[in-house]
């Protein structure tokens, strides 16, 4: 892509809850509600690295996001099973769940269909 070409506004959106995610993992892991069980880098890295691993495909944004995208999967069950067994940490496992439909749909929005 292009530096002077514009990204369309599904991959800005994209990006921007990509980044919300990263953020949300750091905050949630690192402060709000560290593991009582293991160290506090060890669940950091856990939950931070694959995430950040999409930034090596950066150049290619569209495929950077598949990559969060699929990554992405995995957040939604983490945070649907947050959700669910966990009261103290309802809230931040909401924002997970939000963040991941909204990273998975705008992949959807992004995909372009065949002209016939």
């Amino acid at each position: 892509m292009n530096a002077r070409t514009a990204l369309p506004a599904e991959q800005k959106l994209g990006l921007a809850a990509w980044a919300a995610l990263v953020a949300l993992q750091a905050l949630w892991h690192g402060w709000l509600q560290p593991p009582r069980h293991m160290p506090v880098p060890l669940a950091l890295s856990i939950a931070l690295v694959p995430l950040l691993l999409p930034l090596l495909a950066l150049r290619n944004v569209r495929r950077a996001l598949l990559w969060v995208g699929i990554l992405a999967l995995f957040y939604f069950c983490h945070g649907v099973a947050e959700a669910w067994s966990a009261p103290a940490e309802r809230i931040p496992a909401l924002l997970e769940i939000a963040l991941t439909l909204l990273l998975i749909g705008t992949l959807g929005a992004g995909v372009r269909r065949p002209r016939r």
